[in-house]
């Protein structure tokens, strides 16, 4: 709800890694990780901003963000065929409105 993410281990109740306010305060919506490329995930705050974050590139910040200008998004979700080398990557985005929205996303955050 304060826009922090943490990432555990199953093991421990501690976190491995942890980010604090990287969404300006913004509560996370929704957040998943890429179904192609292991490294990369992704999370959607409550103003309709998309966060990718590439722990290989960069594991303090997110290396983009992406704010969807048209309409409140409520949920996202990702789709991909991890098992195909193509590396293709989509996010479903559902907006407030009932409109659904797929894009597709950069091969260098989709890529195996």
């Amino acid at each position: 709800s304060d826009g922090s993410i943490r990432l555990h281990q199953m093991t421990s109740e501690c976190p491995i890694m942890q980010w604090n306010d990287c969404t300006n305060g913004q509560p996370i919506v929704a957040l998943q990780w890429a179904l192609t490329r292991p490294a990369v995930f992704f999370a959607l705050d409550a103003s309709s901003n998309i966060y990718i974050w590439d722990l290989l590139e960069n594991d303090l910040l997110p290396v983009a963000k992406e704010t969807i200008p048209s309409g409140k998004v409520v949920a996202m979700a990702l789709l991909g065929e991890p098992e195909k080398a193509n590396g293709l990557l989509g996010i479903v985005l559902a907006k407030e409105s009932g409109q659904i929205d797929i894009q597709y996303v950069k091969k260098k955050w989709a890529s195996p």
